[in-house]
């Protein structure tokens, strides 16, 4: 068995590395020797996922959101993906939340330990991949655009206050969209497709199944040449109340899918668990049980078709 953990130094306010020792004492003594690797780049953990693809069986790793995306795309499509076990030291932790797995690290380490591998679905937006959320417009380009200076000092309440301050620059997005033997055209306040429990660090569909095949995707409707305050009020009631509170709208396309083709405005940024992902056109399909990651037990009570590490 062959297992490798990789971490930022600088991640969780540098209590990772602080951890370190432990981390690694407690994984050897299920998973044998683990080789301990620190991050040196942005997308080095890319590198090192795609690197330990056929080579390891379990993969372990800390960070935040955006570092799970870098496994993930490093990862890719590949048949041979060791599983993957995680350890979250972000600011918001957005997967970690939908997957109950704890910010502590003592607690987490014991999950890893004593927890079970979940199949969770991945999905591909062109070339690159994804876990979690696919998004444009309003509210979406704070994860990206906030310093990491922020971050550390404020947490999730930075986010916010970048809201805050680009809301009055928003422009609406044209969209048209092909789902399911349908087209729909809609200028858009926001876009969001998303497979999880928890965005922004908000609880948007505690009944999630995260392995079912599909994805949920929402069309928050706007006016064409500005975005009114009606609509930037019904996405933050989405933030705040979830998705059940908005799907029904008239002034929102929902749509449960598992692939569909959409073009945006030029210009129209895509970000991708929170990171950017290009522009304009992309096709969206969904990797059915696309990566194995370990869960808490509990966790595992709650979805079907979880198997023992």
């Amino acid at each position: 068995m062959k297992s490798i953990f990789v971490y930022n130094p600088e991640s969780g306010k540098g209590q990772i590395k602080q951890h370190k020792d432990y981390i690694i004492e407690k994984l050897s003594q299920k998973y044998g020797e683990i080789e301990c690797v620190e991050t040196e780049y942005a997308g080095h953990a890319h590198d090192l996922a795609k690197d330990a693809v056929g080579k390891y069986d379990y993969f372990f790793v800390s960070g935040g959101d955006g570092t799970i995306n870098e496994v993930v795309n490093g990862f890719g499509g590949a048949e041979n993906k060791p599983i993957l076990g995680y350890i979250p030291s972000g600011t918001v932790n957005d997967v970690a939340n939908s997957l109950g797995l704890s910010k502590n690290i003592k607690k987490c380490v014991k999950t890893l330990v004593e927890g079970n591998v979940f199949e969770h679905d991945i999905f591909k937006v062109n070339n690159r991949y994804g876990i979690y959320v696919c998004c444009a417009g309003l509210f979406t380009k704070t994860s990206y655009d906030t310093s990491r200076r922020s971050k550390k000092l404020f947490g999730k309440f930075a986010y916010f206050a970048k809201v805050l301050k680009d809301i009055n620059t928003e422009k609406p997005t044209h969209v048209k969209l092909e789902v399911d033997g349908e087209t729909i055209e809609k200028d858009c306040a926001m876009i969001l497709i998303f497979n999880s429990k928890s965005t922004a660090g908000f609880k948007i569909n505690r009944k999630a199944k995260l392995n079912d095949g599909v994805v949920e995707l929402l069309l928050f409707h706007s006016h064409k040449k500005s975005i009114w305050l009606a609509e930037i009020l019904r996405t933050a009631r989405f933030f705040f109340f979830g998705v059940n509170s908005v799907k029904n709208s008239k002034k929102v396309t929902y749509r449960q899918t598992s692939s569909f083709k959409m073009k945006l405005e030029d210009g129209t940024t895509i970000n991708l668990d929170g990171e950017k992902s290009g522009h304009g056109s992309f096709n969206f399909s969904v990797i059915h049980k696309g990566l194995s990651i370990i869960v808490p037990r509990k966790t595992n009570r709650r979805n079907k078709n979880e198997t023992t590490t």
